[in-house]
Parts: structure tokens; sequence; C-alpha cells
């Protein structure tokens, strides 16, 4: 495996174990759930230690799906915090591999191509496995696990299932192996790649696993798939042609960014708009933060208990921009437009598209550039006060002006009318 050796790097349930080092506990024996407990019993738990995992609470469950019999720790998010980790930790990558074979595919996962790198060191893939979770644990007491494959397919496969069955933490796999022990592996979910509706299809034909799949007749799977289906095919043996070098070089066509939450309550439409406003925020923030542009914007909406289809839009912008008041206008403008007063709201998404680099941004006459510094040094002022404050402090604050203007301007029609 030393000519062709991939390694998938994962950070085991991260952010509670980056909560856990910070508290200098063992998330191996601390009961620990990331969440923000402001949000009510609702909040999204974005990780639980591996102590509480063994008790039976999954990883991505709300708060009061926690059993009350269970004592836990509630450590509110810090994702400045886990990024400045996740930045310390592809320094110690670097340490080992050259910067052009790390592959970051998370915040907390990354490929290495390790096979150049083997007799340089001069050991096995596990070894040198070990050696990189070993530096981690020293540096930041945050456990790794890994897999390594002749591919990236087979060491992202058997990170996720293998991994979890052998003491050590390290799956190993090359074709041979992954037929031998995972053909028939199920759920065929588990496998990297395929999700739901890949797997809904491939019921269709009575097949359940991946050595199924080998059985059906290609031309069939391109009916179904179409030119997904040549790697649906591949993946089935174990092969993966793509390289981390060409997974390097690959730059899409185009460029996006979204955010989408589902709310921990039914929200009426002003509350929604209230929500809708504060993601655009941060969104807006987001795209200056990496001196971007965007002529694209999106919004979807779901109601609760999907009583009515969903609703929202879609616009094309006159030129780039990344103004917060141009595409915060817009968006209420689709929002109040397309959204259903009637019913209450369970999900809400929104996405910026065609984003281009401030270099390549288009100049126009009739751009205020006072006006959009003074708007990206306002951004830049929000921003800390969510740091200082909690996400949530600036859509309080925007809740609170608008009830207060709610309020003058009820008196002052009530005092006209009464005059």
């Amino acid at each position: 495996m030393a000519e062709q050796c991939y390694m998938c790097v994962d950070l085991k349930r991260y952010f509670a174990s980056a909560e856990c080092a910070a508290r200098g506990l063992d998330p191996f024996k601390t009961n620990l759930v990331v969440a923000d407990e402001s949000r009510g019993k609702g909040a999204l738990c974005l990780a639980v230690t591996p102590a509480l995992s063994k008790l039976g609470v999954k990883n991505r469950c709300r708060l009061y799906e926690i059993p009350d019999n269970i004592d836990f720790i509630i450590a509110k998010p810090r994702m400045r915090m886990y990024m400045n980790i996740s930045a310390h930790i592809y320094g110690i990558y670097k340490k080992f591999v050259a910067a052009e074979d790390v592959y970051p595919y998370s915040i907390d996962e990354v490929f290495l191509n390790a096979g150049p790198y083997l007799s340089l060191y001069k050991m096995t893939p596990k070894e040198f496995a070990n050696a990189i979770m070993d530096k981690i644990m020293e540096e930041t007491g945050i456990t790794a696990t890994a897999g390594i494959g002749t591919n990236m397919f087979l060491a992202k496969v058997a990170l996720d299932i293998t991994a979890k069955h052998v003491p050590d933490h390290i799956g190993l796999l090359d074709e041979q192996t992954f037929r031998e022990t995972l053909w028939k592996h199920q759920p065929i979910t588990d496998i990297w790649g395929i999700g739901s509706g890949t797997a809904k299809r491939l019921a269709r034909f009575g097949v359940y696993d991946l050595e199924g799949i080998t059985h059906i007749p290609e031309q069939s799977l391109y009916r179904t798939f179409g030119k997904n289906a040549e790697i649906l095919i591949d993946h089935a043996y174990g092969r993966e042609p793509c390289t981390l070098a060409d997974v390097q070089n690959y730059q899409t066509k185009t460029r996006s960014l979204s955010n989408s939450q589902v709310l921990f309550k039914d929200y009426s439409h002003s509350g929604t708009r209230l929500i809708l406003k504060e993601m655009v925020d941060s969104l807006t923030n987001e795209l200056v933060g990496q001196a971007m542009y965007t002529d694209h914007v999106s919004l979807y909406i779901r109601y609760s208990n999907d009583v009515i289809a969903p609703t929202g839009g879609s616009k094309k912008l006159e030129q780039h921009t990344n103004s917060y008041k141009d595409i915060s206008e817009i968006m209420l403008k689709i929002y109040d437009s397309t959204t259903n007063k009637g019913y209450s709201i369970r999900q809400i998404g929104i996405s910026y598209g065609n984003l281009v680099y401030e270099h390549c941004e288009q100049l126009s006459f009739f751009k205020d550039d006072v006006k959009v510094q003074k708007e990206q040094q306002l951004l830049h002022a929000v921003s800390v006060l969510k740091d200082r404050f909690g996400k949530n402090s600036v859509l309080r604050g925007m809740s609170l002006q608008e009830d207060a203007t709610a309020m003058i301007r009820n008196t002052l029609v009530g005092g006209h009318s009464g005059g």
C-alpha cells in the first residue's frame, strides 16, 4: 500500500471534544453536548461526547430528546475557537506532508496523500497514521480516528465504517479487503456517496448492498442514474480514479454560499421575517469576509407539518454586490411577495449564487464607494457585537427596534385620529 496510500483523518466528535479539552475533561468519561441553550429545549446539539453517545444519545439530536435521567453539561458553541483549533491541527498535518498533499474535507476531517512519505519516514501506513494522531492528541488533547486506503474512496469508507470496529480506531482497506468485508454491508447508506434517494432507487432493483450493484446490468444503471452510474459502478468495486491532485486542481464553474435553519418551533410570518434579516446579515458578513460578490439570491420557505407546498423564489441582480442593504431589500421583497401569511413556518433557507472575488468585480459608475465602505464597517461592528455578546444579541436588538417603531407608529396614528 506504500505506492498508492491515502488517509482520511477525522477529529472524533470534534466540537464536543474541543469543549472538553478546554475544560480539562475526558470526552470519553464526560457527558457534554454543544448547544445554544438560549434557543430552548428544541435547540440542536451540534455534537455530543462519546460518553453520551454510549448512553444512546445521538449526535445532532435536540436537547429535549436527551433522557431526563442523564446529567450532562451544555456548552454554548464557540465557532471561532473551533476554527482556531482546526487551523492549528492543519498546521500539524503540514509538519508531516506538503501542503499540496493535504485536502481539508470539512472543519474536522482531511484527506492526506500519504504514499510518498512512507519510505521517507520508514513507516507502515498504520504507524504513520498513529504518529499524526498522537501529535494531535499531544498538542490539542483531541482524539483523532483514521481511515487508510489505496484510493480516496476506500480511505473514507475505512474511516466511516472499519475504524469504528477496531481498538486502535484506524481502518485499513484495499480493493480486495473491501469486497471481502463490506460487499454485503447494510445499510448501504453507510457507504460514502450513497444517500437515501440512491438507496430507494437501488431498492427497486431488489438491491440493498454493494455486491448487488455489481449484478445490475450497466445499461439499467445508466438509465436510472445517468452519468452518476459510472461513480456507483466504480465504488461498488472499490475503485476511485480521482486523485487528491485532481481534487486540489478542480475549480467549480460557479460558487455559492447558503444558510438553512430548521426552526425549533413554529414561527409566524413576522417572526420569520426577523429571522430572515438575521440570516441575511450573517451570510452577507461571510460574503464580505471572503471579499466576494453575488448577483443571484434565492429564498426557500417550508411550512409547519408541510401543510402546503414550500414557497420562495430567486432573483438575478443587475450587478454583483455584497451590500447588506441591497441584498436584504431584495430578499425581503421575495419573502413578502411569495410567503403565505396564513401558515406557520418551520424552515428557512437562503443562498447567494454566481459568486466572484473582489478583483473580478465589474466596476460601476453608479456604485457609491463611501456608502459601501461604511456598510462594511457596520458589518464588522455587528460581527464584533456577536462575538462579545452572543449570536442573538443583534437579533434581539433588531426585534426591540421594530417593537419601538411599531409603538411610535401606533401612538402617532392614534393621536392623529383622536385629534
